[in-house]
């Protein structure tokens, strides 16, 4: 199931999934950085998220983070816990996040993928994202999609 955000249940979960799952990706962050962890709500409050649930009371397994920018979407951060990869949570979550774009006008959207970030790169890939350049002061893959 994907519903919105509710900071109060979801908040926890969600910071643990980005300390476990994308910040060791990361070349521009640490694990350890205090100050992006406690910039998270901030940034929660500035976009939209979605989050993926086994069901309407359990704690999210998944999660999407965008916002509008002009006609652009920007994709801003993703991830699916390891126990709950391949069961279409984060194709899931694209497509609400597409939705919501299309319904504000977007004509495109952007995100950036991780070098080390494989099997995200694969995904949006396979979702009809084009690699349009690489970024390599942030080791990161930009991408785009038309929402037309």
């Amino acid at each position: 199931m994907i519903r919105l955000y509710d900071p109060r249940r979801d908040q926890a979960e969600l910071v643990r999934l980005i300390r476990t799952e994308l910040i060791p990706l990361s070349h521009t962050v640490h694990q350890l950085d205090a100050q992006t962890i406690r910039e998270l709500p901030k940034r929660f409050r500035s976009g939209i998220t979605y989050v993926g649930c086994l069901s309407a009371k359990s704690p999210p397994v998944a999660f999407i983070h965008f916002e509008v920018m002009g006609e652009a979407l920007y994709l801003d951060m993703m991830v699916t816990h390891p126990d709950h990869r391949n069961r279409g949570f984060g194709k899931n979550l694209m497509a609400y996040s597409e939705a919501y774009g299309k319904a504000q006008l977007c004509r495109i959207a952007r995100l950036f993928v991780d070098q080390k970030n494989t099997k995200a790169h694969l995904l949006y890939t396979k979702l009809g994202y084009e690699t349009v350049r690489y970024h390599p002061e942030l080791r990161c893959f930009e991408l785009l999609k038309p929402l037309n």
